[in-house]
């Protein structure tokens, strides 16, 4: 101001000075005119929300304003071209990249959706209970979230005899049991096996798997041993001892699949009772009937001793000595023994029938000490005829029949039992 007085007239230094003024109210005026006319409009940019006072006319305007530039997938609660109104509010989101891996096939997707859940719903995803996914409905989505879905499928399991069927989303046989709580034993089986991959259309197979021992016990027949008897008549047979059948123990190992028997196998064997043969006497005597000899001997002696003593029911008088003399005189031990049990022929060695003469006084002797057919005298059994032998019946022993079982326990064992040879 100073320059411009030294330079000018007082009068037009005025004047200027009147006209800057008047200038300087216009465009202050102006200015306050300016702000005046501007709306105020509120814009929420991605959840945070600002107030703004803006000349634009369209809503393209006021984000260009704002540096906003809104792409192909973003969210705007306007249009672009939408007329700016004062009070209006403005939303703008943008859009979040998201990655979506379902069984190994991936798309690419973009939302404004807040969550996992909501993004599924809004592109009509559905997860089930059985599929896997590596997020929660519940979690927030971010740019370039990878959401991975493995879709469940059911698959075939046959557990031993039982059949079903189980949600799997993938992964190997092992796995696969393992989540359904599925253990095998050392023996069972699967297939396919435990590292293959599961398929849906591959049905599983476990097969348990048992062994155990089993005894069973088998007889062994017995043979059949004959034997030459010269003391028995030709064309007549004795058994001498009934077979005894052998005992043995089999001891197999047994499998079974799914309780099934599948396999029988001898592990060992033990002979528990070894078999004894049967022995029959077959007769070569081609002599005089030693029945008849016996016979004829035994009615004698009894008649003597009927006509010596008159007692004994049976003609034989068990106590008296006998008449006749003897060159032959044994102290034997005597048993006694009856042909009347179960199994019993009868038939003793000389061929007397027993079961039809039950009281025939018969001694059981050995040939070597005392001949067969041989009449003789026993203390306390009285006249008798050796006509018979025994297993038991060696050296200084004799057997005494008696007619049932009951005389024969009754007689009991005697020893010191004098026995007289009489022909």
């Amino acid at each position: 101001m100073n320059f411009l007085s030294r330079l000018l007239p007082a009068s037009k230094f005025k004047l200027i000075i009147s006209c800057i003024g008047v200038m300087a109210l216009v465009v202050f005026s102006g200015l306050i005119l300016f702000e005046a006319t501007k709306a105020e409009v509120a814009v929420t940019e991605n959840g945070e929300k600002q107030t703004v006072q803006t000349h634009a006319n369209t809503v393209k305007e006021l984000l260009t304003e704002l540096g906003i530039t809104v792409g192909e997938h973003d969210s705007l609660s306007h249009r672009v071209n939408a007329q700016i109104k004062d009070g209006m509010h403005i939303t703008y989101k943008k859009a979040n990249k998201v990655i979506v891996k379902v069984d190994e096939n991936e798309q690419i997707y973009f939302t404004t959706k807040d969550t996992v859940g909501e993004f599924l719903q809004a592109n009509g995803m559905r997860i089930s209970k059985h599929d896997e996914a590596s997020h929660k409905g519940s979690e927030p989505i971010k740019n370039g979230l990878t959401l991975t879905i493995n879709k469940a499928f059911q698959v075939a399991l046959h557990n031993g005899s039982k059949k079903e069927k189980v949600w799997v989303t993938g992964g190997t046989v092992g796995e696969l049991l393992k989540r359904n709580g599925i253990t095998l034993d050392k023996l069972d089986k699967v297939k396919p096996a435990k590292k293959e991959k599961v398929t849906e259309d591959t049905p599983i197979k476990i097969t348990r798997v048992n062994k155990d021992l089993k005894s069973v016990k088998e007889t062994i027949a017995y043979d059949t041993e004959k034997r030459e008897d010269s003391n028995l008549e030709k064309g007549k047979k004795r058994v001498i001892s009934e077979g005894t059948e052998g005992l043995l123990v089999k001891k197999y190992e047994i499998t079974k699949e799914n309780g099934k028997v599948v396999n029988r196998e001898l592990v060992g064997k033990n002979v528990k009772r070894e078999s004894e043969n049967r022995v029959v006497a077959f007769g070569t005597k081609v002599e005089q009937d030693l029945v008849t000899l016996s016979s004829s001997s035994s009615n004698n002696s009894s008649s003597r001793s009927n006509d010596d003593s008159g007692s004994s029911s049976s003609g034989n008088d068990t106590t008296a000595q006998p008449k006749e003399s003897s060159d032959q005189v044994f102290t034997m031990t005597a048993t006694a023994y009856s042909a009347d049990c179960s199994g019993c022929s009868g038939y003793t060695a000389t061929g007397i029938n027993l079961h039809a003469n039950p009281n025939k006084k018969v001694i059981a002797v050995d040939p070597s000490v005392i001949p067969l057919g041989t009449r003789v005298w026993v203390e306390g059994y009285g006249y008798a005829v050796a006509g018979d032998t025994g297993g038991g019946v060696n050296g200084h022993h004799i057997d005494v029949h008696m007619p049932t079982r009951a005389d024969a326990l009754a007689f009991g064992t005697r020893t010191n039992v004098t026995v007289k040879v009489l022909d």
